[in-house]
């Protein structure tokens, strides 16, 4: 699933500032820098002089929530976007921001409180529609998502490509096969080396049990990009509905190396141990899923196949 991405907040120091603003301002761009190179801890320590100076400096809460969200301290990442937001309610980065790490903790319900405030403010910004589809996908509203990803189109969104492969997507979780696949095959002809339409061309051919078919989409996007978790899994379900569990495993742990936090790969690692008879794996398994996301399918059925414990 292609996802929404966080910038860091820039502010260019005006020489006619008075000196402690000059200050607070030049720890500032030492720590956006610092970000440039690669030195989060340096670009911390450099955000953090610069809430010495100024305790309720929004520039630099958010950036600091930032650096949180890309090592997935999402926790830490909320608390400095809320406290900007409660230095300045209407500081529009930290609230688009916050949504985002809602949505990387799982916390749906409160990544559409944000988003729908910002729709309030900015009705017209298409980041903050494109991130509304990735959190209806989230909840298995697929209908709303695409609503939503048409909206960021409609809004000028600049990677088209994105949006329309989440379209696709969504269309597929919506069981409308036909419409996914003209809608992807349309994105190959932009982009026939973007390896989630073949994801999700994979998707396609899994909902309709070719397994061989999902097997040869699903290489075709490896060929571009062996480090895609989620091609990955869905071919390592391929290869589970097969028979190849070997397979299977092998692509299903090392999606989950990439990607620790897809719930689905947890659940196709327990089906796996389920046939397997590995009972009590497949279970603790399963439930892991489930408790990541509640609305990953099938979930329920594979628990009641586990035989009850005397």
């Amino acid at each position: 699933m292609l996802k929404y991405t966080l910038a860091i907040v820039v502010v260019t120091v005006i020489c006619s500032c008075e000196s402690k603003e000059t200050r607070i301002q030049s720890f500032l761009l030492k720590g956006n820098e610092e970000i440039v190179k690669g030195d989060d801890e340096k670009a911390l320590y450099y955000y953090t002089e610069s809430l010495k100076l100024d305790s309720c400096f929004a520039d630099a809460l958010n950036n600091i929530g930032t650096v949180h969200h890309k090592g997935h301290r999402y926790g830490e990442a909320i608390e400095s976007y809320s406290n900007a937001l409660n230095c300045n309610p209407k500081y529009y980065p930290a609230r688009l921001h916050r949504a985002n790490s809602y949505y990387e903790s799982g916390d749906f319900g409160s990544a559409l409180r944000d988003i729908d405030e910002l729709v309030k403010k900015s009705p017209d910004s298409s980041e903050v529609y494109f991130l509304q589809g990735l959190v209806f996908i989230k909840l298995s509203d697929y209908q709303s998502s695409v609503t939503a990803f048409q909206q960021a189109l409609d809004h000028g969104y600049p990677n088209k490509l994105e949006c329309r492969v989440n379209i696709a997507t969504s269309k597929v979780f919506l069981k409308q096969f036909d419409e996914a696949k003209s809608e992807l095959e349309a994105c190959l002809k932009l982009d026939e080396k973007q390896p989630l339409i073949y994801n999700s061309l994979a998707l396609i051919a899994i909902g309709k049990k070719d397994f061989n078919e999902a097997i040869k989409q699903a290489n075709k996007g490896l060929e571009l990009d062996q480090r895609q978790p989620y091609i990955l899994n869905n071919r390592g379900f391929a290869y589970m509905e097969l028979g190849k569990l070997d397979e299977a495993r092998t692509d299903i742990n090392e999606s989950i190396m990439l990607d620790p936090y897809n719930s689905w790969a947890y659940r196709n690692k327990g089906i796996i141990e389920l046939k397997l008879k590995n009972f009590d794996e497949a279970e603790r398994l399963l439930k892991k899923s489930k408790q990541m996301d509640p609305n990953t399918e099938l979930v329920d059925e594979y628990l009641s196949q586990i035989p009850k414990k005397k």
